[in-house]
């Protein structure tokens, strides 16, 4: 009978079984012998001829006190139980047994490891407790990793967390490894060699990002996401020297918008963000002329400010196509639908568009001229094309502004001074002395009325009574801000302050570190401004519509929705 044989919970088969778990976790641990003993008595387990300890060690050419001693450690690691020394007798366990006493750690066994450990813990300034040193014990007894190797991963996390180390980061760091399959000097070297690559590299992008730290593991995995995706490594550099100042987070959508615009070499890095800055400025740039306050400007770049510059204006056309629109209360959305419009015709260059914003500022003033003499008369671009026409047909001004007057009392003041205009036209009468005496006048009112006819009249009464409040306010803001505006050094206040907004804004997004500088910038020019306009003996306030009625602002019906009684006190 061999001295070997299984316990109930294995079976005899005509093959000698090794466990799984026993090459993974014991094999690399244990020297030659005692992997030869373990598996020639795995092997005797099965045999039923008679088999002693002493025939076995002649057969394996191993002294029988050596035999012993191995069997010895096999049943330290729970994986034998020796119920006899003498005669020796062992039973052989499953090696995922659960149940069994503890693993005794030899010392002898990591008297070099403690003494390579300890070198690396003093680069840092740390002296790990007694427990913290038991747990790494059993980690390399656990898991396959040469000691070498993990004195490698110490060392690693030693540089890389300074007087930070910790047991925890070592063995988590270790255990990741592990996951991965690398288990020797050489693999775990190969593995670390990728960060000393690009230790250099991460630590320049630090710099042109103003991060003033060392790396850390974690920050490795943007790099290696952004170089794994094609972009080159210049171009990434590119991408935080734009950004100047913030994370490896902001930066990264930088690069995610290089990505999506194929963007990934330093050429082409270079041009798309030059470009990328162009717009956004002029993005700001609009926005504030708008009187629109931007957080992020992508969207707006992306779906408007893009294309506009692709058609050939520049930002300054912009603005004042901006300034323009803003008196008519556009957004983007609405002048971007005027840009179509304007591109249509040809008006594209700085001249024309000069030009144009002349053209329709005078013919806003215009219609303010002629809302004073009718009333209600809405601020739409249809009515400012119907003005531009007139002018078209060569009538001057007061000939309109004469047609206004005459226009008063009709329902529709805008179609009555198109016919009376037109008659004026067919007729030749281009001046105030030519206009035929019997002229067409505004339509008479009939005899009878209804009531629904007489509320209606009684509506249109009040609509421009308030509504020739409300523009003499209008007028008055108006005047105060164009008396400002020839002040040249209120001009260039001014111009200071909107360009310092623009300016602190972005910085605010993009460039932090600047924006207490052009904080205090937009400070002095705003006391500069306000100088200016305390030796015109004006304020802000004038540039504000002053309403005869503070309950109503001259609208006529109050903030609740009901009729306000200042048109009955007039």
């Amino acid at each position: 009978m061999s001295f070997c044989t299984y316990s109930g919970e294995i079976t005899a088969n005509m093959f000698t079984s090794v466990e799984n778990q026993f090459i993974v976790k014991y094999l690399p641990q244990a020297d030659g012998d005692a992997v030869r003993v373990y598996l020639y008595g795995l092997y005797l387990c099965q045999c039923a001829q008679d088999f002693d300890a002493e025939s076995t060690s002649k057969l394996l050419r191993i002294p029988t006190e050596r035999l012993r001693e191995i069997f010895v450690f096999w049943e330290e690691c729970d994986l034998v139980q020796i119920l006899s020394k003498d005669p020796l007798f062992v039973q052989y366990l499953p090696v995922n047994n659960a149940v069994g006493k503890p693993k005794t750690i030899r010392p002898e066994k990591y008297a070099d490891f403690n003494r390579a450990l300890y070198k690396i813990l003093q680069s840092s300034g740390k002296d790990f407790k007694p427990y913290e040193m038991q747990r790494i014990f059993e980690f390399l007894e656990k898991e396959p990793m040469e000691q070498q190797a993990f004195l490698l991963v110490a060392e690693y996390c030693a540089r890389k967390s300074g007087s930070a180390l910790s047991c925890n980061h070592i063995l988590n760091k270790a255990q990741k490894l592990c996951a991965e399959h690398i288990y020797t000097y050489e693999q775990a070297e190969s593995y670390f060699s990728d960060y000393n690559v690009h230790e250099k590299d991460l630590a320049h992008i630090f710099t042109l990002l103003g991060i003033y730290k060392k790396p850390r593991e974690e920050d490795y995995a943007y790099l290696e996401k952004w170089l794994s995706r094609g972009a080159e490594l210049k171009a990434v550099f590119a991408a935080a020297e734009h950004l100047k100042k913030g994370t490896l987070q902001t930066l990264d959508v930088i690069m995610e918008e290089l990505f999506e615009k194929d963007c990934a070499t330093e050429e082409t890095a270079h041009e798309y963000l030059a470009r990328r800055a162009e717009v956004t400025e002029v993005v700001f740039k609009v926005a504030r002329k708008l009187g629109i306050k931007v957080q992020n400007p992508r969207p707006y770049a992306d779906e408007y400010c893009e294309k506009w510059l692709e058609r050939g204006y520049d930002a300054e056309s912009l603005s004042l196509l901006a300034t323009v629109f803003m008196r008519m209360g556009y957004g983007f959305a609405e002048m971007d639908a005027a840009l179509d419009s304007l591109y249509r015709d040809g008006i594209v260059e700085e001249q024309g568009v000069r030009a144009y914003c002349a053209a329709r500022d005078g013919e806003m003033k215009l219609l303010q001229r002629i809302q004073n003499e009718c009333g209600v008369v809405k601020k739409t671009q249809s009515t400012l094309d119907m003005i531009a026409a007139w002018r078209g047909w060569n009538f001057s001004d007061e000939m309109i502004v004469e047609a206004a007057k005459r226009s008063g009392n009709a329902s529709h003041p805008i179609s009555y001074m198109n016919k009376l205009l037109s008659e004026w036209k067919r007729a030749g009468a281009f001046v105030l002395s030519d206009i035929p005496e019997k002229a067409p006048s505004a339509p008479a009112v009939t005899a009878y009325k209804s009531e629904a006819a007489i509320a209606a009249d009684k509506r249109t009464e009040r609509e421009r009574f308030y509504a020739a409040r409300r523009q003499a306010a209008l007028s008055a803001a108006e005047a105060a801000r164009e008396k400002a505006e020839r002040d040249e050094t209120f001009k260039s206040a001014d111009a200071a302050c909107r360009k310092n907004e623009i300016e602190l804004a972005r910085a605010e997004v993009y460039s932090p570190e600047k924006a207490e500088t052009l904080r205090k910038l937009l400070q002095d020019a705003k006391a500069a401004r306000k100088n200016a306009l305390a030796r015109l003996g004006l304020s802000d306030e004038d540039f504000a519509p002053k309403f005869a009625c503070a309950k109503c602002s001259d609208t006529g019906y109050l903030p609740n929705g009901k009729a306000c009684d200042c048109y009955k006190n007039k």
